[in-house]
């Protein structure tokens, strides 16, 4: 969770995510003239992430699955596949589904998000509950003195946090 709401999940992950139901789209459509590739594969998506999500984390070490959500993509799907419907080009859908796709990645997910986006202090600093998950759990792949950098000055000239070990 408190990861979702930074920089990378509104910008680098739709980038990523519209390539599998991009090329799902592109078979479907060519071999069977079926405007749901992409509402297909990004089902399946969900449904192979919630089966990983609760063996993985719940599974095996117990961590809240409230915590640990995969992103919702079938609204974003949906209209990938009726811009295709409707234009029945890929250029047309390559632009303007694409672009869809993305900008409605945040909004989609906006209401699973607003519960962590709620004020609070801590320590005297005034953060988001996503920040406190952040800062009380701990993982093995990113140590708490790299992550607590971020509270610092130690920025680079692009205003990204440096991991200093």
């Amino acid at each position: 969770v408190d990861w979702k709401d930074r920089r990378m999940w509104p910008t680098v992950l739709p980038i990523m995510l519209v390539t599998f139901p991009a090329a799902a789209q592109y078979i479907f459509w060519e071999n069977f003239r079926l405007p749901f590739g992409a509402t297909f594969i990004c089902l399946t998506l969900l449904f192979g992430e919630w089966l990983d999500r609760y063996i993985i984390f719940w599974g095996w070490t117990y961590y809240p699955i409230n915590f640990v959500w995969p992103t919702s993509l079938v609204p974003q799907a949906l209209f990938l596949d009726i811009v295709l419907l409707l234009s029945k080009s890929f250029i047309v859908t390559a632009i303007v589904g694409s672009m869809g796709f993305s900008l409605l990645l945040y909004p989609n997910n906006w209401v699973i998000l607003a519960q962590f986006h709620q004020p609070t202090e801590q320590y005297g600093t005034l953060m988001s509950l996503a920040d406190v998950i952040g800062f009380h759990n701990v993982r093995t792949s990113m140590p708490e003195y790299i992550r607590i950098i971020e509270r610092g000055t130690m920025r680079t000239f692009g205003k990204d946090v440096v991991g200093v070990a």
